[in-house]
């Protein structure tokens, strides 16, 4: 890394889904802004990150999963993903480097080179969760994909345990255009509260419920509003899903699934604001939603 020059772009993270690109995100900005769990295609928007340093400015596009969609939404996400690629300075692919070379991992080869040459900055391939192989068994995984693309470089990292992670940052900065401090270093990302809110909710659906369930909510925020001294933050938000057994598993017996997610959500939401939160849920049926191009508008997918 030059440190006689100032670096500053776009990085846009994409690769295929549950990778890590989020845990990575948020291990970057050393705060949780993005939303984690163990299930795939959970990340929906593109999250903007912004990590600086001495000499450098990051500004980190954590897009949805790289995958085969055929429902409205799940195009949508993809699409997402891939023009973040237009806006570009460096590309991070991220891919899981657990993944042993296999038959399923082989199907995927074009896949991955379908969205590559797309791109047309440099590329930096990260080899998230090496902390879950031996160095003898990445090896071949890392030969397998430097045979699927140029990548400018190649860095087995664990995003989980920080491992590799200060090789990755500098493969990435010196590949950074010579360019100005677009945001105060105090700054972590562009989201809003009521951004990062309704994510808070919709990740402890993911995590507290089964099945199809979270793939068919969606979370607005009706209302966001500050307290005065002492008063606690009120945020009321509604939670849409698809059919009425989905209302009625996320709701649960008298109540206490709803009730469980309100408290979980309501003391992450604590912790990002700094402050007493008092969290309404209600949930309503929109069906078909997730095929729905003004509903998809609205939360900003479209």
């Amino acid at each position: 890394m030059d440190s006689t020059l100032y670096r500053s772009g776009v990085v846009a993270i994409i690769g295929p889904p549950n990778a890590g690109k989020s845990t990575l995100l948020n291990h970057l900005l050393r705060q949780k802004i993005a939303i984690v769990t163990p299930r795939p295609q959970t990340t929906r928007n593109r999250i903007m990150g912004i990590v600086s340093g001495p000499q450098y400015q990051m500004i980190l596009l954590d897009t949805p999963g790289l995958h085969e969609a055929r429902e409205e939404m799940n195009q949508q996400m993809v699409r997402v993903a891939l023009e973040s690629l237009n806006e570009a300075d460096v590309v991070l692919f991220l891919a899981d480097g657990s993944n042993m070379v296999t038959k399923k991992l082989e199907k995927r080869a074009e896949e991955f080179r379908g969205y590559l040459s797309r791109v047309v900055c440099p590329v930096v391939l990260a080899l998230n969760k090496r902390d879950l192989l031996q160095p003898e068994q990445l090896l071949p995984v890392m030969d397998w994909y430097r045979n699927l693309h140029p990548f400018a470089a190649i860095v087995p990292i664990s995003a989980l345990q920080g491992e590799g992670i200060e090789t990755l940052t500098t493969e990435l900065v010196d590949r950074l255009p010579e360019g100005p401090q677009y945001y105060p270093e105090d700054i972590p990302t562009d989201a809003t509260e009521r951004f990062i809110a309704a994510e808070i909710i919709r990740e402890k659906i993911f995590l507290l419920t089964r099945d199809e369930v979270p793939y068919s909510t969606a979370v607005v925020i009706d209302a966001f509003e500050e307290g005065e001294a002492d008063k606690p933050v009120v945020i009321q938000a509604t939670i849409m899903v698809e059919r009425s057994s989905q209302k009625g598993i996320l709701v649960g017996q008298g109540g206490g699934m709803l009730a469980t997610i309100r408290k979980s959500a309501a003391a992450d939401i604590e912790k990002l604001l700094g402050c007493r939160v008092r969290l309404h849920l209600w949930v309503k049926v929109r069906k078909n939603w997730t095929g729905n191009t003004n509903i998809l508008r609205e939360l900003g997918l479209m």
